[in-house]
């Protein structure tokens, strides 16, 4: 399943989470080789990101979420959901 997957940051914990950015690339650049990380980035105003998985199931998407290394006071999931591309990454 794919799952599009919606952080918004918390202003107030910028720093801590800048801090924790280096990890949490590496955690990403983990998943994507391993294709569990379809694609993932920030949106331009900086204020939130979008990353999209695939994965088995929700309970995996889960499990993969409680890894990311950024502080859990630093975003709030805004929205999961599954989706169904179009059109193929490329991968």
């Amino acid at each position: 399943m794919i799952f599009a997957v919606q952080y918004d940051f918390v202003p107030e914990q910028t720093e801590r989470r800048l801090a924790a950015r280096p990890a949490h690339r590496e955690w990403l650049t983990a998943l994507k080789a391993d294709s569990r990380l379809v694609q993932a980035g920030p949106f331009g105003d900086g204020l939130a990101a979008l990353l999209v998985f695939e994965v088995e199931d929700e309970g995996a998407l889960d499990a993969l979420l409680a890894d990311d290394p950024y502080p859990k006071d630093s975003y709030v999931v805004v929205s999961r959901r599954t989706w169904t591309p179009l059109f193929s990454f490329g991968r």
